[in-house]
């Protein structure tokens, strides 16, 4: 066991970075501090703490692939908002950690919160931002604004002019499933001789297996 602990058979010569966004390869003395190591000697903790300065990293979980390498599973910060902040536009992720910024939020296809950085820790804001990390980029990139009056009554406000009652944090996979065929829908038509009904404006998925358009 001592000989495998320290043994330079097993040091470590490569690192693999795995994201969604694909893998990312660290050969050789590439000022990794890790390189050179025993693969048994490596620990999650000091792995996680070499990434702590990188604002995009969540967090990460290693993988020995004996004899030489070590894959670091990484999860990544996405943004989900926008907070204005003075003469900026905050990106944020569902924990309101600051990705980046932008003066023209035109430029990004995210809601917006109000309030600034004073709302961020409030209860109505994780109830925004937990719903906005749970839609598909398909809905999340319509939406204009996000709302909230209490926790249990999350409101969206899309690009254009409709709105949607989502209500508490219950069902959120389902909630964003009838959303989406909601909005994906065909707009009705009326019984030959009768005007075309109005289009929804409103989309109440407060309770999914019930929701109501008006």
């Amino acid at each position: 066991m001592a000989v495998a602990l320290f043994s330079p058979v097993l040091a470590v010569k490569t690192v693999v970075l795995t994201a969604k966004t694909g893998p990312r390869e660290n050969t050789g003395a590439s000022g990794c501090p890790i390189i050179s190591t025993p693969l048994p000697q490596v620990t999650g903790d000091q792995v996680q703490e070499l990434l702590s300065s990188i604002v995009q990293v969540k967090s990460s979980q290693i993988e020995a692939r004996p004899p030489s390498t070590l894959l670091i599973h990484i999860v990544e910060r996405v943004p989900v908002a926008l907070l204005k902040n003075d003469d900026l536009y905050l990106l944020v992720d569902q924990d309101g950690v600051e990705l980046g910024s932008t003066t023209d939020p035109s430029t990004v296809a995210l809601p917006l919160i109000d309030g600034g950085k004073a709302v961020i820790g409030q209860d109505t804001f994780r109830a925004i931002t937990a719903v906005l990390a749970n839609l598909p980029q398909t809905i999340l990139s319509q939406l204009a604004n996000a709302t909230a009056q209490s926790p249990d009554a999350v409101e969206l406000k899309l690009a254009d002019g409709r709105s949607v009652i989502w209500g508490n944090a219950s069902d959120m996979e389902l909630k964003a499933q009838v959303l989406e065929a909601l909005l994906s829908a065909p707009a009705p038509t009326a019984a030959a001789g009768k005007p075309d009904p109005d289009p929804a404006k409103v989309f109440d998925v407060s309770a999914p297996r019930h929701p109501v358009t008006r």
